[in-house]
Formats: structure tokens, sequence, C-alpha cells
């Protein structure tokens, strides 16, 4: 069948080629104008994630365009370490560091080279659903038809209110995260590893590249502030903030965040403690559409994977697309809604078991 998928970023793109994989003709509709090469922050995949693209045999593209993280040291507010942890890599695949344009590049060519349609510049803004499937309306006025619309447009999701117009909007956590990478020499290294360190007034995590680059990140408690007031912080502004946020800590945060130039992206932090309604008969959501995270784990990414996979099994086992809407979001609801909650508690807890070592087998056939 012919299916419509509402944004081209992770979740969209990754099911859209889990779906083709099940034997569906998907096609993508992107906001951007462009494939996201302007997405500035960067993520981690880990393992469950990494394990998800296996099992549609997409983790390639990401490899090779990612470098490996394999393990986390705790840093408390006097520069001294707490604990250290390396990741349990044995049979498992991750976690994997790349920025957010390179992922979506590197999954939307992956896509396309497997002759997934995508069709940029495409705003959703209506859906009107019949006895023979589903009509998108974008905001240009092109329509495009389909049995079935996945909405996978993220955290402001257009869909989400089409299924449930009474849905709740997403939650302030009380944080803005600013990201940045830089390549000054004679900084603080620590290759292979997040050294993830807590001043007296916010946290920092940073890790080098390869190519010596540092890649850092800083959450920082604050007050909501709207949209149009944080798109126009510039590079400039957003190291202030940052380093104010660790002027006089004896630690080397403010001295990275000095370092960097122009490469330095922020914005609010919000998730989505539940959403009541996933699905239509005719429409369902995925990623952050669904249940957004705050990036505690690192997991937004790995979640969003697990959820295209699981949804493409369960339409591809499922010949009515609510009964596999219904065993898809019965999968998936406790898990993501436990990481939620945990992620909101910015404890996630020392055993992440439960997170790493989910596995998804693609021959697995999915039961009523």
């Amino acid at each position: 069948m012919r299916v419509l998928v509402a944004g081209g970023g992770i979740a969209g793109t990754v099911t859209a080629m889990a779906l083709q994989r099940a034997g569906h003709e998907p096609v993508v509709f992107e906001a951007r104008p462009t494939g996201g090469a302007d997405a500035g922050a960067f993520l981690t995949v880990m393992h469950n994630g990494m394990d998800a693209l296996r099992a549609i045999g997409a983790d390639g593209p990401v490899v090779e365009s990612s470098f490996a993280a394999l393990g986390v040291e705790l840093v408390g507010p006097d520069g001294a370490t707490v604990s250290t942890r390396q990741f349990d890599t044995e049979g498992l695949a991750g976690p994997r560091t790349l920025t957010r344009a390179a992922c979506y590049r590197a999954l939307q060519t992956e896509a396309q080279r497997r002759g997934i349609a995508f069709e940029h510049g495409r705003r959703l803004v209506s859906v009107a659903s019949g006895k023979h499937g589903v009509t998108a309306t974008f905001a240009d006025g092109v329509t495009a038809s389909g049995a079935v619309l996945i909405g996978a447009d993220g955290l402001h999701s257009v869909v989400r209110k089409l299924i449930d117009p009474a849905a709740g909007s997403p939650r302030f956590t009380g944080l803005t995260v600013v990201y940045g990478y830089t390549r000054a020499q004679g900084l603080p290294s620590a290759p292979g590893i997040y050294r993830m360190i807590r001043g007296t007034r916010a946290a920092f995590g940073f890790t080098t590249a390869p190519d010596g680059a540092t890649f850092w990140f800083a959450r920082i408690p604050d007050v909501e502030r709207p949209r149009a007031e944080l798109a126009a912080v510039t590079p400039a502004g957003w190291r202030e903030f940052a380093g104010a946020a660790f002027a006089g800590d004896p630690l080397p945060c403010a001295e990275i965040i000095a370092a960097t130039g122009d490469e330095v992206y922020g914005g609010h932090s919000y998730d989505l403690p539940e959403t009541r309604r996933w699905s239509t008969s005719t429409m369902v959501l995925a990623g952050d559409s669904a249940h957004a995270a705050s990036p505690a784990a690192g997991q937004g990414a790995s979640m969003a994977l697990e959820d295209a996979v699981v949804l493409g099994m369960c339409l591809r086992d499922l010949p009515d697309p609510a009964a596999a809407f219904a065993v898809y979001e019965g999968r998936r609801r406790a898990r993501v809604e436990k990481l939620v909650a945990a992620s909101a508690g910015q404890d996630v807890g020392e055993d992440r078991g439960w997170l790493y070592e989910h596995h998804l087998d693609w021959d697995c056939r999915i039961n009523p």
C-alpha cells in the first residue's frame, strides 16, 4: 500500500525504509526545503538504536558517518572523577556519535538509494480520511493521497493534534541545552568517552572526535522564553549564556566554551509525559511526535529508530492498519513512557540493560 510519511528526520526516514522492506510504498514529505544540512546539534545513537538500524540493514551509513563512544566518566563540581563506566559492546553495536546533519544526510541518502521518494518543502497542514485512505494537504496547496499516514513530524507535531485535537502540548523541562564544536588546540581531551561534569549551576559533557574536534553540550536551568527570542540568539550570545553557567567552577567547561567559534547552537528542552492517542484507523505517530524525552539518557534518536522498525513489522504482518497500529502502540507505549519519566527525573539509573539490550529481529513475526 502507499504510505504517506510526514517528516523526513530520523523517525520518518527510517520508518520509510522499514515500510519499504515490509513491501509497502512509502513517500516522505519533509517541511525543510533541503535535507536538514542546517541541523546544528549532535546526537549519540545508543546500542538499541544501532540494533534497530541493523534490523533493516541501515546501520552501515551511520557507522561510516560517526565515531564510537566507549564509555562515560562522571566528574564532580570539584573536578574529581566520581565514577567511570565502560559501555558493554559485546554482541551489541554502538554507541555512535555524529552531528544531526550528518545523521540526516546518511539516512536520507540511504533511503533514496533504496528508491524511496522524498518531497521537500512540504509542510503538512491537514489530513482528510475516507473509506479509501487519506489525503494530505500541504502549506503550498499540494495534496497527496495514500492508504495511511505516519506522523513522524517531531515535537511540535501537526499529526498529533489531527489525531487528538485535545492532545497535550510539549512540557518545558526547565533546561536550555547548548551544543558546540571546536577544533581549538590545547583543550582537555576525552577520546572514546563522554566526560560528564556536574558544575555548581549546570551540567556539561564533552568528547573528542578522532580528528581532534571537541563535541560539547551544556544543560542549563532556565526560564521558558518565546521561540522567536531563542531563534534570535547569536552564536556569541549562546557562548556567553553557556559560559556564565560555569564561571568560577574549577572545571574546563568555561575554557572549552570560550574556545568555540560560531559552531554553537542552543534551545529549550521539552518532553511529552503522555500522549493519550497514538493513532486513528488511518494515522499513527512515531518518534518525538508520540513520546519526546529530555536528553538525560541520550535516547531520543534510538527510541525513534525502534519505533520505525516495530511499526514496519506490524504493518508487514497485520493487514488491517488499525489493528497494526494498536499492536505497535501496545509494544511501544510502556517502554517509551518509562524512558520519558526517567529522563524527566534526570536519573535513568545505573542498570541500563533495559535500554541498551533491547533487540529487534526483523524475521520475527508479529501476532495480533
